[in-house]
């Protein structure tokens, strides 16, 4: 599956599997193994002097088939805690938000904003990411932006400081060309300094709700 198919229709949580668990770096193909840690690998495996170097995050299992919906499409069935992260196969999760689901967009926004202001930022990232998926081609940037920030607000409150940063600045930098003619009474404006501002004070988990964005101006709430 290519990145953009991943992106298109995959798992809904794509933004997330962007974010590597191992090192917490972004990865650009989410299909393939974290570069950054592959690479940290190689210099072990040099640096072990007839040793065997053993790969980060391996396992002595073999590696599960990838999940995948009725349509076949990917999608990881693995339940998912407050804040998306896996948990293990059979154990109770918090309910997905459904996908696919189109909604108008003050819907969508509605009910992101409703999602975050309960310290959900995970499920806000779902129902923004379906609004990027059905919405006209002029606003795909800005909903994928506003899914990427739900996202990076999700690893700030998991305490992945660099997976954090990295996805509430590319936030900031997609929603950013909308800001002189915001539709919808998106607040382009605060979010980038929102976005800004909690992505340079990370110093590890915050409180998802505490730390949730406005993403509508006061006049269009």
């Amino acid at each position: 599956m290519s990145t953009r198919d991943h992106e298109e229709g995959g798992d809904p949580a794509c933004w997330l599997d962007r974010v590597c668990e191992e090192c917490g770096r972004i990865r650009e193909d989410p299909a393939a193994a974290c570069p950054h840690c592959a690479a940290e690998q190689a210099r072990d495996a040099a640096g072990n002097a007839g040793g065997t170097a053993v790969p980060r995050g391996a396992s002595a299992e073999a590696p599960r088939r990838r999940d995948r919906d009725t349509e076949g499409r990917a999608r990881n069935a693995r339940p998912r805690d407050g804040l998306g992260r896996p948990l293990p196969y059979g154990s109770p999760g918090v309910a997905r938000q459904p996908e696919g689901v189109v909604r108008a967009p003050e819907e969508s926004l509605a009910e992101a904003q409703r999602l975050l202001d309960e310290g959900m930022p995970f499920h806000a990232h779902e129902v923004l990411e379906d609004a990027w998926k059905s919405g006209p081609e002029e606003e795909r940037e800005l909903w994928r932006g506003l899914a990427q920030l739900a996202v990076g607000l999700t690893h700030a409150a998991r305490g992945n400081v660099t997976g954090g940063t990295a996805l509430l600045t590319r936030g900031a930098a997609a929603i950013g060309p909308y800001a002189d003619a915001p539709p919808y009474g998106i607040d382009v404006t605060g979010l980038a300094r929102w976005a800004g501002e909690l992505a340079a004070s990370l110093r590890g988990p915050v409180p998802a709700a505490a730390h949730a964005p406005r993403l509508r101006a006061a006049s269009g709430r």
